[in-house]
């Protein structure tokens, strides 16, 4: 006859409610001791994403809401849609350009306004 150990289930593995808890103990001590190094990789990409995407653009962010705060008339501007004009008049969330060639008035957003043309940058354009 033969003799079956309790221990062992149907499918001959051992039972993983039987197991020795010395063991389970064991085994999460590891895995405890090593959890910064699996955090590690998860702070070197955060890091990474930080210093050449997040920081960048914030940078970039402040210069343009700068830009927006300095507006005055008389500025030539560009807007996101492309159209060139000179401030007439400015509102607190909008801008009054006018656009040549027929001196046309035209109300836009402070926030699309994307480029501001200084007299030096345009002799250095022609």
């Amino acid at each position: 006859m033969r003799i079956i150990d309790s221990r062992i289930g149907f499918c001959g593995f051992i039972c993983p409610d039987e197991m020795n808890m010395k063991l389970l103990l064991a085994m999460q001590a590891g895995v405890g001791g090593m959890s910064w190094l699996g955090i590690a990789p998860l702070l070197f990409i955060f890091a990474i994403f930080y210093f050449l995407l997040i920081m960048p653009q914030q940078r970039r962010q402040k210069k343009w809401q700068t830009m927006l705060d300095a507006l005055k008339t008389g500025d030539r501007v560009t807007t996101s849609g492309g159209l060139r004009g000179t401030i007439i008049a400015l509102k607190d969330d909008a801008v009054h350009l006018r656009v040549p060639p027929d001196n046309l008035r035209v109300e836009v957003t402070k926030a699309s306004v994307v480029q501001v043309t200084t007299p030096e940058e345009e002799a250095k354009a022609k």
